[in-house]
């Protein structure tokens, strides 16, 4: 197993109303962006399902200069109606983020949890403060 220095939460920057379920993340990625598979290990749709994405052991694509020890967690949201970043996760999605933080803790008991901005100030993802939310875990 690789080493894991970083758990990165994103949001998929989807605005409220409309929807993007992991499968179209993952055909998105592979379509446009020219991935192999889905850049992110888990994918959180709004309904809090956890959908596995990339395995834990494959270096994933979500944030560039620390794939390699990392691990990327996207909740599907991240943008109110009118397409500005605001906190977008339902109580559903809140819960198995949370549930999901706590296994992966578990596993890599050193690991940092983050958010993207906190990585690239230049991105408002997740659109929540990740550190402040989950430093105690």
């Amino acid at each position: 197993m690789r080493t894991v220095t970083l758990i990165i939460i994103h949001c998929s920057a989807t605005p409220e109303g409309k929807f993007l379920s992991a499968e179209a993340c993952r055909q998105d990625h592979i379509q446009h962006r020219g991935f192999r598979d889905i850049g992110y290990h888990f994918y959180i749709p709004r309904d809090g399902e956890i959908c596995q994405g990339r395995p834990l052991e494959k270096v994933g694509a979500h944030c560039r200069d620390h794939n390699t020890h990392s691990i990327g967690i996207c909740y599907e949201g991240g943008l109110d109606i009118a397409g500005r970043p605001q906190d977008t996760r339902t109580l559903a999605q809140r819960g198995s983020l949370l549930a999901l933080l706590r296994e992966l803790r578990k596993r890599f008991p050193k690991a940092l949890i983050v958010g993207h901005h906190d990585l690239n100030p230049m991105k408002e993802c997740p659109c929540f403060n990740c550190i402040k939310e989950y430093g105690e875990l």
